[in-house]
């Protein structure tokens, strides 16, 4: 995909329909889809009656403001592609006092190494920068703590609690997952035999806080099986992870209703030779004393974030280059 075009950075909102068929929504709720040519967006989060959005085509941090018009500000992060093929950028960022906390992620390849690599990063209002730590490996995601962040490195299969002078402690090391036997040998008979299994990173990616615990979503290593992710949590002070809901596909992303219901957002089913399928990515709403799942927007294409915005509004953003407003009637 190519650069976001500059009509956002005048300020004039493009609004047209996805390239692809679709998503479809439950009953009783409504969508409304702002596509972007060229952009690639990730984190969500609110700021006042804004919208924050950061898009990793660009690395640059978008404000939508009430009237729709999506405006670029502060600094142009390093950007472009890992070593797999995907965008690397600004992956999420939170309005923090008077300022902005922003996750950054890895080196792109054939990029010259920058200090706000790998990093969590302050940025003031005035787009002044200043490198919290860069002592990670690929920090996806992050939730203010007391005294801090918890922040999940991905690469480390880790969650990390930063200080604010930057000292980081490792609350919890995420095991290995295994992949069954049958499920490896339908992928590949001849490279996995009869009764032989498979063990892959869990590749921790969204993180949210709520009674207490930090719920991480597992995302599963490559090859990315259909129903190999997770959702766990552990305590703030750490321990060992308790599985909350099992059989995902992709997790990327979660949230928590006002009610407590999670809400988990998959980033999709991925088919070898081709990535993540198109139109396979969706959003469950998981009642939490029951278990039972409710896909409540499908048809999404390798979405990365959700925010609830207030009871009745959430927001999906995709590597697409779309955001999701869903709407509760």
């Amino acid at each position: 995909m190519r650069a976001l075009f500059a009509l956002i950075a005048s300020g004039f909102l493009f609004l047209a329909p996805a390239a692809n068929a679709g998503p479809s929504v439950a009953a009783g709720y409504r969508l409304e889809t702002v596509h972007v040519p060229g952009a690639a967006f990730s984190g969500l989060a609110r700021d006042g009656d804004a919208l924050l959005v950061t898009d990793l085509r660009t690395g640059r941090l978008y404000r939508r403001g009430p009237g729709g018009e999506l405006l670029a500000f502060g600094p142009v992060f390093p950007h472009g592609l890992d070593v797999i093929g995907d965008p690397t950028g600004p992956y999420r960022v939170m309005r923090l006092n008077d300022g902005f906390v922003v996750a950054q992620g890895w080196t792109p390849v054939k990029s010259v190494e920058s200090p706000l690599d790998h990093s969590l990063v302050s940025v003031s209002t005035a787009g002044e920068i200043r490198v919290i730590s860069n002592d990670f490996w690929n920090p996806f995601d992050f939730v203010p703590a007391d005294r801090g962040f918890y922040v999940v490195d991905a690469a480390r299969n880790s969650v990390e609690h930063l200080q604010p002078d930057g000292r980081r402690k490792t609350l919890a090391m995420f095991r290995r997952l295994r992949q069954p036997a049958g499920a490896m040998q339908s992928l590949s008979p001849t490279e996995f035999g009869e009764g032989s299994s498979y063990d892959v990173d869990a590749v921790p990616t969204g993180i949210a806080l709520h009674d207490g615990r930090l719920h991480v979503a597992l995302f599963g290593g490559f090859p990315f099986l259909p129903g190999a992710g997770k959702i766990v949590s552990v305590p703030t002070t750490g321990g060992e992870p308790q599985v909350e809901v099992d059989g995902l596909n992709a997790p990327v992303a979660i949230g928590f209703e006002q009610d407590g219901a999670m809400l988990v957002l998959e980033h999709g089913i991925y088919e070898q030779g081709q990535g993540f399928r198109k139109e396979s990515g969706r959003l469950m709403r998981v009642d939490r004393p029951s278990g039972a799942q409710t896909v409540v927007l499908a048809g999404l294409t390798r979405p990365v974030s959700v925010i609830l915005w207030d009871a009745r509004q959430l927001v999906v953003s995709d590597l697409a280059g779309n955001l999701h407003f869903l709407r509760r009637d």
